[in-house]
């Protein structure tokens, strides 16, 4: 049986990195432009012509994190584990997510689902299913509470 695969887009954070110089002491804050530097500057040529995932430093309840956002092609499954794992850090958003594709299993820590995203969406639409309880459940609107 063939398992179709969806695309899933999450949202990842980490604590912010911070990067030492000799040109401040300890406790002296970083500048945006030290933390995050001009991209044509640090790398030699602009950024936005790689293909890569860059980490963005925002504000999540009043410090600054970092966050990116991360796309996985080929997906047949996302789960989230009942119990909070040990890379789980209570001081970001997000817990660790499951993603199984079919060569494997692949686990994003401090992680958000942003949306999961059937590749075919013209296949005709499910009725939904029957619960344990035999009671279906039907079809709802995404902007609808169910």
């Amino acid at each position: 049986m063939l398992v179709p695969a969806v695309l899933v887009h999450l949202r990842q954070y980490k604590h912010e990195e911070v990067q030492f110089d000799d040109n401040r002491t300890t406790g002296e804050s970083q500048t945006e432009d030290t933390v995050n530097p001009d991209s044509e500057e640090y790398f030699g040529e602009d950024i936005d012509e790689f293909d890569v995932e860059t980490w963005e430093t925002v504000e999540y309840e009043d410090d600054p994190i970092q966050q990116r956002s991360v796309t996985i092609d080929g997906v047949t499954a996302v789960s989230v584990p009942k119990e909070p794992t040990d890379e789980d850090d209570s001081e970001l958003p997000g817990r660790t997510l499951q993603c199984r594709m079919g060569g494997g299993i692949e686990y994003f820590e401090q992680a958000t689902i942003v949306e999961v995203q059937d590749h075919d969406p013209e296949k005709p639409e499910a009725d939904g299913k029957t619960s344990k309880e035999d009671e279906p459940q039907g079809k709802a609107p995404m902007d609808e509470e169910p």
